[in-house]
């Protein structure tokens, strides 16, 4: 986790509750408190410790009813979370940002696994943040009316004074689950990470909206760290709202390394926060962050009217990620990543907002018959930085690239290419109809090129591309030199291109609907 995000974590404020004299070391706090009752089901098992520990290799962590002491969950700690833990190959030395293609993963079963919004998930069952270890027991295993016994080897956690002695027996850890969940008719749930709202976790209370309210239903995160992967599966009517932009912090350690595509895979796995198959919902106010680098987005969005507003995004690699078809109105909002920021295949129209990227702002895959990203009233700022993962004991500099508004390198590997005739390369291989357009779009730190690389003419058909500018700006306002703008680009004039530019300036016509921020 960024250092920032570490430095707002002050669970241990939360967690005042502590065993009866003699059972644990003196200053060990625990969330759920022991024997607290009206506890969500949906809870994390956190422990804020007077010193630093760390997450041990080996031991158990049982959860079992009290009524029948039959086992309800078990996380086995000497399982690892996934082949590479840190979201690195150990044995990389040049950088890459993803394993072998077609190198499929390991059975599962040698892996911590969870499942987010029915698709599977590697997962780290503990983590230390400072003084606090939060225990991820897996997702929707405990119950509403439920009153459960935890169990703790000693090795599970190990504290810098040797006194964490785990719980079992007579100093087990009880706590009893609310009665009954929320009624399926309210429009407004809570999430407080506290336990003080509806559910603990973002993911509880998007598992439990039904898929089509009867009518539009918020919920509301209060302050605080959501440290999860989030997947919003096929839902609708639903608007996800939090606190405070700054204060409300949702986000994993996630990328295309910790958590690898397997085969029959529906959804990607390396995403912190997914819309899959989703519509007319919108996100306000609130931060989603992916704490690692290289393929790691931020969020990725598959459906239609969706609005995010007042949002800030931190990813690396394909920071933001839309499918095709997809719609998406991004406004007040900013977005950090790492080159190829968005990979953008559906339509976005960017208003009034930020991207900030080391290398190229977009590699724009606009489907035929759809648009692409559009920016209208926005900044677009290049960022003068190595990419993260280029730096390696071999290269510490590591690489600079060039910060440009999109890319159109080839997409295929010359093996892919082969049998192949010119009308499919060009078709399958590369994005003839990529459609980016700026409109009154601020700039600092791109290339004087604008336009970064692009496949040549002789291969690539340069005839349907929209790669247009209007009155683009530097920061302070000033109409940029675009004399040395590559070719492939084209400037929209006034009043030749009048109609052009007021209907790219016009969210429905990029759309296809009229966004409503509520």
């Amino acid at each position: 986790m960024k250092l920032s995000i570490l430095c707002h974590r002050v669970l241990g404020a939360l967690y005042s509750n502590t065993f009866v004299a003699g059972i644990v070391p003196t200053g060990l706090a625990i969330f759920p408190a022991n024997g607290a009752k009206d506890v969500n089901p949906d809870t994390h098992l956190v422990l804020t410790f007077p010193n630093n520990p760390k997450a041990g290799t080996s031991g158990l962590i049982r959860i079992y009813n009290a009524e029948d002491k039959k086992l309800v969950d078990s996380i086995d700690m000497s399982i690892p979370p996934s082949r590479y833990p840190t979201g690195r190959d150990p044995g990389n030395t040049n950088g890459a940002t993803k394993g072998a293609e077609g190198q499929a993963e390991e059975d599962g079963t040698l892996y911590q696994t969870t499942i987010v919004g029915g698709h599977k998930f590697h997962f780290f069952p503990i983590i230390v943040r400072a003084n606090v270890a939060t225990v991820y027991p897996h997702n929707n295993k405990l119950q509403y009316g439920k009153t459960y016994i935890v169990e703790m080897d000693p090795s599970v956690l190990q504290s810098s004074d040797g006194s964490f002695i785990g719980f079992s027996g007579n100093n087990s850890w009880t706590f009893t689950t609310k009665a009954a969940p929320p009624t399926k008719e309210l429009i407004r749930l809570v999430v407080a990470a506290d336990g003080s709202g509806d559910f603990n976790t973002v993911q509880g209370a998007l598992d439990f909206v039904p898929a089509t309210p009867s009518k539009q239903t918020t919920i509301f995160i209060k302050n605080g760290d959501y440290e999860e992967i989030v997947v919003l599966r096929e839902k609708s009517n639903l608007i996800i709202r939090g606190e405070s932009r700054e204060k409300v912090r949702v986000g994993y350690p996630n990328n295309s390394f910790f958590n690898k595509q397997e085969a029959g895979d529906k959804i990607s796995r390396r995403v912190a926060f997914t819309l899959d198959h989703c519509t007319d919902i919108q996100l306000s106010s609130f931060t989603v962050s992916n704490y690692f680098i290289g393929q790691a987005e931020a969020v990725l969005i598959e459906g239609k009217r969706i609005i995010l507003d007042h949002m800030t995004l931190d990813g690396s690699g394909d920071a933001f990620t839309t499918k095709p078809a997809s719609s998406t109105y991004f406004v007040d909002s900013q977005l950090t990543g790492h080159g190829d920021t968005i990979l953008g295949y559906g339509a976005v129209f960017f208003h009034r907002s930020e991207v900030h990227s080391i290398g190229p702002i977009s590699w724009t895959r606009t489907d035929r018959g759809n648009h692409g990203n559009i920016f209208v009233n926005s900044s677009l700022l290049g960022m003068d930085e190595p990419l993260p993962w280029s730096v390696t004991a071999a290269n510490p500099k590591g690489q600079r690239p060039e910060s440009v508004f999109a890319r159109l390198t080839r997409n295929c590997k010359a093996e892919q290419i082969k049998g192949m005739n010119e009308t499919e390369v060009r078709a399958r291989c590369n994005f003839p109809y990529a459609e980016m357009v700026l409109i009154n779009t601020k700039t600092s730190g791109i290339s004087p090129r604008g336009w970064g690389d692009i496949e040549p003419n002789s291969t690539f058909e340069y005839t349907n591309l929209h790669l247009w500018e209007y009155n683009t700006m530097d920061a302070k306002g000033v109409p940029i030199d675009i004399s040395k703008r590559n070719e492939v680009g084209k400037q929209l004039k006034m009043p030749e291109n009048a109609t052009t530019i007021a209907d790219y300036s016009n969210p429905a016509f990029v759309l296809g609907w009229s966004p409503v921020v509520v």
